[in-house]
């Protein structure tokens, strides 16, 4: 498992590198978030540990840039903001997961593992009566193959990614449709779609906020 660690407070991003490095984490460590301008490929890492109160960026701002780029790596939130409106502000911008200093190492651990399994989905799964083969990129329900728009099978397995998180709808608009000038209607079409073939309750509508799929 590899990790980027976004924090700089020298001690403790050495004793957080430390500590999961000894558990078998390969971890990069940022110290100087202006560094970050130089990774072309942020999907190489299994899970971002990203502190809030940087030196030269905002947390905030970091994580917003990466869901706009559709970046899809795990975001494990870390730091001295305890305010609930701090942590709806990072769960509404596509953070997974917000843990407050102080912590214990361990539990930082678990919820990277966590956060790892959910990235790595099996590339075969079955949701009720429906098998999807992300490798082959077909759905069968009943043994009958169901055949799906580019735009649907491209949001289907958005949501089988991120399967078990609200997905805002902000960042499925950016990751299926870009730059397209499209709104919240054409989510609501295609979640519609999808719904007449995976079994009933399957996808949890979130009003306001996106959709989560169960």
């Amino acid at each position: 498992m590899k990790v980027l660690l976004v924090e700089d407070d020298p001690i403790l991003g050495e004793s957080i590198t430390e500590y999961l490095t000894e558990e078998g984490v390969e971890v990069e460590w940022i110290q100087d978030d202006r560094e970050l301008q130089e990774i072309i490929n942020f999907e190489q890492y299994d899970v971002i540990v990203l502190d809030l109160m940087l030196k030269y960026s905002r947390g905030e701002d970091i994580l917003k840039n990466l869901r706009l780029k559709n970046i899809t790596t795990p975001v494990l939130i870390l730091t001295a903001k305890t305010d609930i409106k701090d942590k709806e502000t990072c769960f509404n911008l596509g953070a997974d997961d917000y843990l407050t200093k102080p912590f214990n190492p361990k539990e930082l651990l678990l919820r990277i593992n966590a956060l790892s399994k959910r990235r790595h989905v099996e590339e075969k799964l079955k949701i009720g009566d429906v098998e999807i083969d992300l490798t082959n990129k077909t759905v069968r329900k009943k043994s009958k193959e169901i055949f799906l728009s580019r735009t649907a099978w491209e949001l289907l397995t958005f949501l089988i990614k991120n399967r078990g998180a609200v997905v805002e709808t902000e960042r499925i608009l950016n990751h299926v449709w870009g730059d397209k000038p499209v709104g919240d209607e054409i989510v609501r079409t295609y979640i519609k779609e999808l719904r007449k073939i995976l079994p009933k309750d399957a996808i949890k509508t979130y009003k306001g906020r996106g959709y989560k799929l169960l």
